[in-house]
């Protein structure tokens, strides 16, 4: 009796079939990935929050050049908003927590993504090339301990009078004047640093802030980086102005 010694065909897999279909599975973006994406963002949008703040910031420190009277009224009435919905002074203690956990978000997520940038880059050449960036991007770590020296020093200063040498809750104009007296030239000096970084400080961060939610074509590139630029020379010649005018008696 014959033996059949014939090996039977292997049965077809789903696999082959799938792949002929073209039904491959989509690949998911590494976890760090998505998360550093994350952070980016976190980054963007407490920068943006952060910026708005400065703007409305200096526009209502614009308004001393109107005079005593003006700029006092301004600095009672931000003590007032909300009311009576709210009870006097909250919704200042509502932007400071708010600007608060904006600073922090901001930190951590520019912390969180600088060490990730040294871990991937863990071996350091022996002739290491210069870096290609501008001097915004290359001055962003200092420049931002510099504003966090300096916040901590505003608020002592104007905000809880405890460095001010008027101190006078009732007239912030003579605050302001006293603060920036001749005398206290160093003030002048440290609050013009601090600024200065400021505007540095923006222009990298607007332009890193919008390639991070989708910007990426070369015209809008162009867009950005002006637009950055202007944005950031107005905010520093707008804080500069009342100091200045104050040190050259413009303002007394």
């Amino acid at each position: 009796m014959a033996v059949d010694t014939r090996v039977p065909p292997p049965k077809a897999t789903a696999e082959p079939a799938k792949k002929a279909l073209g039904k491959t599975p989509a690949k998911r973006a590494p976890r760090g990935l998505r998360s550093s994406v994350s952070l980016k963002i976190l980054m963007a949008a407490s920068g943006l929050l952060l910026v708005g703040f400065l703007y409305m910031h200096m526009l209502g420190n614009l308004k001393i050049f109107f005079g005593a009277d003006s700029f006092n009224h301004y600095a009672h009435w931000l003590r007032t908003v909300g009311v009576p919905l709210l009870p006097e002074d909250w919704f200042l203690w509502i932007q400071r927590f708010a600007l608060s956990a904006a600073v922090i978000a901001h930190i951590f997520a520019a912390t969180v993504l600088a060490r990730r940038a040294r871990r991937a880059r863990p071996v350091r050449y022996v002739h290491r090339p210069k870096v290609q960036g501008s001097y915004a991007a290359r001055t962003m770590r200092w420049g931002g301990v510099i504003i966090l020296l300096f916040v901590i020093y505003h608020i002592l200063d104007l905000t809880t009078g405890t460095l001010n040498p008027v101190a006078d809750p009732e007239h912030p104009y003579r605050n302001v004047v006293a603060d920036f007296a001749p005398g206290r030239w160093y003030v002048t000096l440290f609050y013009t640093l601090a600024v200065v970084s400021v505007g540095f400080h923006l222009r990298h961060g607007l332009f890193s802030a919008a390639r991070t939610l989708g910007q990426r074509t070369l015209r809008g590139e162009r867009i950005v980086r002006a637009a950055a630029l202007v944005l950031s020379v107005a905010l520093v010649a707008g804080y500069l102005s009342v100091p200045f005018a104050v040190l050259t008696g413009l303002v007394d």
